[in-house]
């Protein structure tokens, strides 16, 4: 394994028994946020990690930091994502974005473009990783989908359905892969402290003239009994987990890292 500083990484390795040295591990949307943390927790567990954004500044310094190989690829359009999952062992869908309108009133073009980065991209990237994960007799799938692909809320038409097929994606990957070695999961994250969802507190307390913490319970975690954001270095290390020894029989499932939402 590689030396990294943060003892936190280091005892999720240790818990885990993750040593991931000799994989390939492409992590999609990697630029920040969830997928800079499981880049961040692959390359301190050793595997060969490939970055991929289509923010070129912020994921080649991401590469620079770790020593990965880098590839800006916009997955809006599925061709250039394909060639993304040739000869990686790990594959973490992580690309998305999120746009907030009624059914009525959401753009179809938006609507078409969020399919095809967060369903038909980790389609197309996974079918091209298939056969080499096949031939080597090991592969690991992780789908970053969200309690969106579990619950529905209002005025997400096109991010709900996205996640909700690549719920579905996930276990017919399952299904398939699971006599060459191939596992797939998805892992369902509540509201992530992520640059985006504290852009959103920022403005919604500047727009209520509240705090930024009122918005956090009263607001974002309206249905959590759990009343923190999820951290990216949580999902990180659920995805390390699902990567490792421990998780070889874990295939098709999804977890929820919510805070109770989904159970309230």
């Amino acid at each position: 394994m590689k030396d990294h500083p943060d003892e936190r990484l280091v005892n999720a390795m240790a818990a885990t028994g993750s040593d991931l040295t000799g994989k390939r591990a492409l992590i999609t949307g990697a630029a920040s946020g969830i997928g800079a943390a499981v880049a961040r927790c692959f390359a301190a567990a050793g595997a060969d990690v490939v970055v991929t954004d289509r923010a070129a500044g912020p994921v080649t310094e991401l590469g620079e930091e770790l020593g990965a190989e880098v590839r800006v690829a916009d997955l809006s359009d599925p061709d250039e994502a394909a060639e993304l999952g040739e000869g990686a062992d790990i594959v973490v869908n992580n690309a998305g974005f999120q746009h907030v309108a009624p059914l009525h009133r959401f753009p179809p073009e938006v609507f078409g473009e969020m399919l095809r980065v967060m369903v038909e991209s980790p389609f197309r990237i996974v079918r091209n990783a298939l056969p080499g994960m096949y031939s080597r007799g090991w592969g690991r799938i992780v789908h970053i989908s969200s309690v969106h692909g579990l619950r529905a809320s209002q005025f997400k038409s096109a991010y709900v359905t996205a996640k909700h097929a690549v719920e579905g994606l996930s276990k017919v990957i399952a299904v398939e892969g699971a006599s060459y070695g191939v596992t797939s999961n998805c892992i369902c994250p509540g509201y992530v402290r992520t640059p985006l969802v504290e852009r959103q507190i920022a403005e919604q307390a500047e727009l209520h003239r509240v705090p930024e913490e009122q918005v956090v319970e009263d607001v974002l975690l309206a249905r959590t009994p759990v009343k923190r954001l999820v951290e990216p270095a949580e999902v990180a290390e659920l995805a390390l987990w699902l990567c490792g020894p421990s998780a070889a029989s874990v295939s098709g499932s999804s977890f929820p890292m919510d805070g109770g939402w989904t159970a309230n």
